[in-house]
């Protein structure tokens, strides 16, 4: 189903992504971070739905295909890092740092704070290009 947006995505030399595909692959990443530790909480994809909602300016249908659209690219894109190292290509830092935060609030939405959640936020901050001081910040300010 994703096939072609994966294969652009993941060229060598991606272009910046449309503001579509660029909301598809942010919110996948949502997904995967939430979904880390095996358990894809209810208050997970709330925050998710939450997040979406507000960032794109979603109604609840838009929000509804656009987090399912991204369940799915989730278990059909590749591992995290070229995935994500994807992302850093296609996606100016702003955003990537904005995202970085709303990882944040996924990972914490139910109140545990799992070990693959916070390696899984190291890394792709990293690979993201996200400093090691914005992504603390960007957690601490989704602790708040």
């Amino acid at each position: 189903m994703f096939a072609d947006f994966l294969k652009r995505l993941t060229d060598p030399a991606p272009a910046q992504l449309p503001d579509t595909d660029a909301r598809l692959a942010l919110t996948a990443l949502l997904v995967r971070v939430a979904r880390s530790d095996h358990d894809y909480s209810a208050a997970e994809r709330a925050r998710i739905q939450t997040i979406i909602t507000t960032r794109y300016g979603l109604d609840n249908a838009g929000r509804d295909a656009l987090l399912s659209d991204a369940e799915t690219l989730e278990t059909e894109a590749p591992d995290t890092v070229r995935f994500t190292r994807a992302i850093k290509e296609a996606v100016p830092y702003e955003d990537r740092l904005a995202v970085v935060e709303a990882l944040w609030q996924v990972a914490l939405a139910d109140g545990t704070r799992a070990q693959e959640e916070d390696a899984l936020l190291r890394l792709v901050s990293n690979l993201l290009g996200v400093t090691d001081m914005d992504s603390a910040q960007a957690r601490q300010r989704a602790e708040a």
